[in-house]
């Protein structure tokens, strides 16, 4: 079960009014994403798609955390019923189904890890999942960014990218190239998609205009 699109939307403001930060935005921007991928892929509702993406970074609402986040998110929506986004807040950050492949601190309690281990165990991934993973390594917060100049900064954010994440998200980009047909930088009008808020569009600055 999800919420609709005005109660993911709902839920998300209300989110970042208790953590603000750009979290908010990259998840505006995977929603776009996820929902025009799917909208090209015949088996995919576009309108799951946007919706599971709005909220699978949800639990930055309880602040900032690094892993936490994973199980706060997967805690906060299956409390509201909402199993199918509980899933996705669990499995958008592990291509390989491991959290050996986490980037960022373990800051769970052993209870917490323990819930992600065991939960993650039970799920057989299928395309809402890859395509969740795959928008999240293309959205940034001011919009649509190259999937490895994405990974790279989160490279050098962290000081590391293990290498089956980085093979794994440049095969879900090929993977659902394939399925759609088309090109995904065109499909999700990378050069001219940026989020909007609250009726606000976020200026994007031409990249020949960045200093």
């Amino acid at each position: 079960m999800i919420p609709t699109r005005a109660e993911a939307e709902r839920l998300l403001k209300e989110a970042e009014q208790c953590n603000p930060g750009p979290w908010g935005n990259h998840s505006r921007v995977v929603a776009h994403c996820a929902g025009k991928i799917a909208d090209a892929c015949e088996e995919l509702d576009g309108e799951k798609a946007y919706i599971i993406g709005l909220l699978h970074d949800i639990g930055r609402k309880f602040g900032v955390r690094h892993l936490g986040h994973v199980s706060d998110g997967y805690t906060y929506m299956m409390s509201l019923g909402y199993d199918e986004a509980a899933r996705i807040c669990l499995t958008h950050s592990f291509n390989n189904q491991s959290t050996k492949e986490y980037i960022g601190k373990f800051d769970t309690t052993e209870e917490e890890l323990e819930l992600i281990n065991t939960e993650l165990a039970k799920v057989t991934m299928d395309d809402y999942d890859r395509l969740i993973q795959l928008c999240d390594s293309l959205a940034g917060s001011e919009g649509v960014l190259d999937i490895e100049e994405r990974m790279g900064d989160v490279k050098r954010r962290y000081g590391s990218y293990p290498q089956e994440k980085w093979d794994a998200n440049i095969r879900l980009k090929e993977y659902f190239e394939a399925k759609a047909g088309k090109d995904i930088y065109e499909i999700v009008e990378k050069d001219t998609f940026s989020p909007v808020v609250a009726g606000k569009q976020v200026k994007m600055v031409p990249k020949d205009k960045e200093k």
